[in-house]
């Protein structure tokens, strides 16, 4: 009785593993994604597009609050930092005075700005990119 247990166990067994290794035949991947129906390889091409594209969009932001000027409180004047993967985009400063508050927008290019920045807009874009 044990024996014939024994054997009916190994041809289930063995009927399994026939079972596993068709199925692994049918859904191995290759590298060159020829054995997925042709939506699904358009649809990896189409989100590799956009992964690329999302890269171009202001994905780095960092405000640095700060008193510009000595008579002042409350730290209303700010430097925003609006940056790409690639570190372009712009740094926005509004200095805020007792009377006016006056607004500023510099280019950047990769993490750098051709205009001299003031210490607080290098830190946003230093805080941007980390």
């Amino acid at each position: 009785m044990a024996l014939a247990l024994a054997i009916v166990a190994l041809v289930l067994a063995a009927a399994a593993l026939a079972v596993a290794v068709q199925v692994l035949r049918r859904t191995r991947a290759r590298a060159d994604g020829s054995d997925l129906p042709g939506d699904v390889v358009g649809l990896r091409r189409e989100v590799a597009a956009l992964r690329a594209e999302a890269g171009l969009g202001f994905r780095h932001l960092a405000v640095v609050r700060y008193d510009a000027h000595a008579d002042t409180g409350g730290h209303l004047s700010w430097s925003l930092a609006l940056l790409d993967d690639r570190g372009d985009g712009v740094v926005v400063s509004s200095i805020h005075g007792r009377s006016e508050a006056r607004t500023y927008a510099k280019s950047v290019a990769t993490w750098k700005s051709e205009q001299q920045l003031s210490p607080e807009e290098s830190e946003a874009i230093g805080a941007a990119r980390a």
